[in-house]
């Protein structure tokens, strides 16, 4: 019984190393098992790190390349910071006002042509933006009313200036031909300013200087709009 049991044993492991033998020999002569496996196990581990790589790589080029703002969030500090930034400009600039003789700065300059008349310019000296309605109110020397406005001369919009910006207008001093009554030379000159309505003065007077002998002047006296550009005062 025993040596029944021991043939059995014999054959199993002849049997066993036999296997083993021939899937050696496979492996060996197509070169592949568990090496060719191997490698493209290898391979594939390699692939699979190129593209992560590549994909990362894209994620950050994406990221340089995209326009400004497009990865990020108004949640980001940098964000808040503009945003903060924004609204405090616009905190500063406001609303825009009345120009009048505390924001802006007047000049009053004789003019050669036309004759007999003088350009008064107005600057935006302020922070804001302000708006010159109607024309200028002007008084020479101790006048007890303003001059007429030109009323074909009125613009279609009304004169906005920017900080730093000029508006204008042009005062008629004098008749050319003489026939104007009541002639006079006149050394000082206020400006006042109009409101929204039209009807009323707002704030400071400008006092602008005239020339060292004065300005001559009579009842033809007359005054056009405030003009956005110098041209369209000088036309009257």
């Amino acid at each position: 019984m025993s040596s029944i049991r021991n043939s059995r044993t014999r054959l199993l492991t002849a049997a066993a190393t036999g296997v083993l033998a021939a899937l050696s020999l496979t492996a060996c002569n197509d070169g592949s098992g568990v090496r060719k496996e191997s490698a493209a196990t290898n391979d594939s581990a390699t692939a699979s790190t190129s593209a992560a790589t590549s994909s990362g790589s894209s994620s950050h080029d994406d990221a340089r390349t995209a326009p400004a703002g497009s990865q990020r969030t108004d949640h980001t500090p940098e964000r808040k910071t503009l945003m903060a930034s924004g609204k405090s400009r616009t905190d500063t600039v406001g609303k825009a006002v009345t120009c009048q003789g505390s924001n802006t700065k007047t000049v009053a300059a004789l003019l050669n042509r036309p004759v007999n008349h003088m350009l008064l310019t107005v600057t935006n000296t302020g922070s804001r933006t302000c708006y010159l309605y109607g024309y200028p109110a002007v008084r020479f020397g101790e006048a007890q009313s303003v001059p007429p406005v030109i009323e074909a001369s009125q613009p279609q919009a009304v004169v906005t200036l920017e900080p730093g910006e000029s508006g204008y207008a042009s005062v008629s001093l004098s008749a050319t031909d003489g026939s104007g009554a009541h002639g006079r030379t006149e050394k000082s000159l206020a400006v006042y300013f109009h409101g929204p309505s039209g009807n009323e003065s707002v704030g400071a007077a400008a006092h602008p200087a005239l020339p060292a002998k004065g300005v001559y002047i009579d009842d033809s006296l007359d005054v056009t709009y405030w003009q956005q550009s110098m041209d369209d005062a000088v036309r009257w």
